[in-house]
């Protein structure tokens, strides 16, 4: 994935989905992809930053990603688990 016109290594980990699940106050994932579906630019920005630091990535790289990119690498990235 690229993100700031960089190659991005991106990997939901079990930490990344600890992260993810307690950023978005879920008991257990089997709630994400419902909660997905409305995100605010906040968690967004959280949930990409879990991803690129499972990645090996700096999260601190996510408040810096526009929507759409955002929105793409987090989608390639589940997708990429599926």
């Amino acid at each position: 994935m690229t993100l700031g016109g960089a190659p991005r290594r991106l990997c939901l980990t079990l930490g990344a989905l600890a992260r993810i699940e307690a950023a978005l106050g879920l008991d257990d994932w089997s709630g994400l992809p419902a909660r997905f579906e409305r995100l605010s630019g906040a968690e967004l920005s959280t949930v990409l930053a879990a991803l690129l630091e499972g990645g090996g990535e700096d999260p601190a790289l996510a408040v810096a990603a526009g929507v759409s990119e955002a929105v793409a690498a987090v989608a390639a990235a589940l997708a990429a688990c599926a």
